[in-house]
Formats: structure tokens, sequence, C-alpha cells
């Protein structure tokens, strides 16, 4: 559930940042606090600004507690290939950024079963080399995280938003419902008025044609 609701903060901050970004990415700020027992995920997006150049990535993560002065690398991921380099990290970072390409523009990942001792600062390193018709080109990125670890979660403004948007549609959608239902009742019940009227008029219309008949009198 926690894995399912921070992908599904990640997604609305990307719609609402898309329109700044180029070619489907988004720069988006990482959130910076976590719920100890939980997972968090760490943000980490670097656009390409021209996608027909080929590119070549690998992306490293370091540590430093709040404490301390120098950071520790925990983490590094290369063609499809996660290695976790520092054992307060082990078996607790998952890789959840670009997949299937040497060409890495999201370097997220996720921190499991987060700890107090987390709080602190996460700097993503995003190495990126341009493969440019005059030469290669070398690109460093450079991403901080300032992450704060509390023991209850406080709502954020995004999550309040999606939730008052998910109740605003569900009205909508129920109003809209209940608007085709009318219509379509009164459109087949205009339907079957206008059929009865036309077989009432048809009746009577031979009604007179029979009586006239037996009459020997033919109307004009």
């Amino acid at each position: 559930m926690a894995h399912l609701k921070v992908s599904l903060l990640g997604f609305l901050l990307f719609l609402l940042h898309a329109p700044q970004a180029e070619a489907g990415c988004a720069e988006v700020d990482s959130l910076t606090e976590a719920v100890a027992g939980e997972s968090f995920l760490l943000g980490c997006i670097s656009c390409k600004r021209r996608e027909e150049v080929v590119a070549s990535t690998y992306v490293d993560w370091f540590f430093k507690p709040i404490e301390e002065e120098n950071f520790v690398q925990i983490y590094h991921y290369e063609e499809s290939f996660p290695t976790i380099l520092h054992e307060d990290f082990d078996g607790r970072l998952e890789w959840h950024g670009t997949m299937g390409t040497k060409d890495i523009q999201i370097g997220a990942i996720f921190i499991h079963n987060v700890t107090f001792n987390d709080t602190g600062t996460f700097r993503c390193t995003i190495e990126r080399t341009l493969f440019l018709p005059y030469g290669d080109e070398h690109v460093t990125i450079i991403k901080d995280v300032e992450l704060s670890v509390v023991a209850i979660g406080n709502r954020e403004l995004i999550s309040v938003i999606s939730e008052i948007m998910m109740y605003v549609l569900i009205v909508v959608l129920q109003l809209w419902m209940i608007a085709v239902l009318i219509y379509c009742y009164k459109k087949i019940w205009a339907e079957n008025e206008a059929r009865e009227a036309r077989r009432a008029l048809k009746a009577q219309n031979k009604g007179l044609d029979t009586k006239d008949t037996c009459d020997g009198v033919h109307l004009e």
C-alpha cells in the first residue's frame, strides 16, 4: 500500500510539472519527509534536452547522516545491474528509475523500512556521456535530498488535492450517469408516446375509410 501511494504521488507530481519539461520528461524534486517503518521514494531526475543524441548513463547514490560531514556511497546502478554498497542499506534499496536502456534519465530508488537513522542528506549523481558527432561529452548532474524521518506522516498537499479530486470525480461521474439515465428515459418515453399516437391516428383513419366505403361515399 505504501509503495502504491508513493508511486501515485510521484505520478501526480509528474502531471503537475509536466508542462515545464521537454519530450515528456519532468525534473520533479523529491519529497523530503519519510515515515519510520514505511517505504520512501528518493527522487532523482535529469532530463536529456535533445532526445536524438545517443547517451550512456550510470547513477550513484550517497548518504550523509545528519551529524556527519562526509558522504558514503550506498548504491550504484549501471546497465540494469544494481549494487548496494553499504551494509546499513543492505536489502533496503530498490531501483525505481529508467530500465531497459543505457540512457538513464530517472535515477530514483525506493528505500524500504525507513528508520530514524536515515535522517540526513541523500545525494544522487548521474554520470552521462553524450556521443556527439564532434566527440564524446561527459556531464555530471547532482541532486540532493534532505530527508527527515517522522513517526507519523503529515499529509502532503498533493495527497490532499488528489483525494479531493478523487471524490469530485466520483460525484461528477455519478451525476453524469444520472443525467444519461434521465435523458434515455425521456427519449424512450417520447418515442413510445409518438408510436402510440401514430397507431391511434392510423386506427382512426382506417375506421373512417371503412365507414365511408360502407355508405358508398368516398371523400375527396
